[in-house]
């Protein structure tokens, strides 16, 4: 591997990073994807439990067309 190899790699890893990082960032900030149908919430007596699974799932099919599209632009 190039260092020119190496060096967009490393660019295109940064831009990964920096869409997902924007992405949780929005979630936090109450777009409504935490609260999804098929997310579970368990309240007891003085705690809770979150289980995020739909989340989990969208991100996961999010994450993946992106890496999959990055990975179509480096084979061109």
């Amino acid at each position: 591997m190039s260092l020119e190899q190496l060096g967009r790699l490393l660019i295109i890893i940064a831009i990964v990073i920096a869409v997902t990082g924007a992405f949780i960032f929005l979630i936090g900030k109450g777009l409504g994807l935490s609260k999804l149908p098929g997310d579970i919430l368990i309240k007891r007596d003085g705690w809770r439990i979150f289980f995020p699974i739909a989340t989990f799932i969208l991100i996961s099919v999010v994450l993946t067309i992106i890496i999959n599209v990055v990975l179509w632009l480096l084979r061109r």
